[in-house]
């Protein structure tokens, strides 16, 4: 584990804290931490509660990667990040986020495909923001917020890249509640806990069997969109 991100076990509950002391970009390094954390999370049979720094839960995907030209990184990048989601979205134990502040691109990504999202109160955005900056939403991407928004806002968030308040969040479905920011993690910590008594068993089987079409489609997109072929001369997706 490196200082991007730390692994705490508590019983039975692992947090997992992002914290690179800026805006908590998805790097390739960022992400290899999260996923050895998982990792370790996935043999410690753990609830999971991930957050972030205070102000920051995560700005996205690292823009300098797509700036670079390196084809390969670019697509490391992604790889790495679709394959996180598409974790948390069938992790074997529930997974709670802890928002602290902005959740941007990628870093949204992981909202959607968490089992519980507590979001702290602020003057913070949340939300797809791709088309915004030139960019085009990948395809697993757009699987995950149609799985998890509401239908009155998937248009808006996705094709007009509407951003949101932590309490607009909760209504177009990134986050489930929003507390004040003194009570965000004591929030989420008593969420984990209440979800680590459920059936293990239970838990896991039924968390595929109701995100089977979801699973599926966000497979199909990582296998098919990422890869040189299709991103050379398109417009990186962030």
């Amino acid at each position: 584990m490196t200082k991007l991100a730390t692994y705490t076990l508590d019983g039975r509950i692992a947090t997992i804290a992002l914290d690179d002391g800026k805006a908590n970009a998805l790097s390739i390094a960022m992400l290899q931490t999260l996923h050895e954390a998982f990792d370790q999370a996935e043999r410690d049979e753990a609830v999971v509660l991930l957050s972030g720094r205070e102000g920051r839960f995560s700005a996205g995907f690292d823009l300098g990667v797509f700036g670079g030209g390196d084809v390969a990184a670019v697509i490391e990048m992604l790889r790495l990040g679709a394959t996180l989601a598409e974790r948390i979205l069938s992790f074997p134990t529930p997974v709670v986020v802890a928002c602290g502040g902005h959740a941007i691109a990628a870093g949204s990504f992981l909202l959607l495909a968490a089992d519980a999202r507590i979001g702290a109160d602020g003057p913070f955005r949340i939300g797809l923001n791709e088309v915004r900056i030139g960019l085009t939403v990948p395809t697993f991407a757009i699987e995950l917020a149609r799985q998890r928004l509401h239908p009155a806002h998937f248009d808006r968030a996705v094709v007009s890249a509407t951003m949101y308040s932590p309490r607009e969040a909760v209504v177009a479905g990134y986050l489930d509640r929003v507390v004040e920011p003194a009570e965000l993690l004591a929030t989420a910590q008593a969420t984990a806990a209440d979800l680590a008594e459920l059936n293990p068993a239970a838990h896991a089987a039924t968390k595929l069997r109701a995100r089977a079409g979801a699973l599926s489609a966000v497979r199909a997109a990582i296998a098919s969109e990422l890869t040189v072929e299709a991103l050379t001369g398109a417009s990186a997706p962030a």
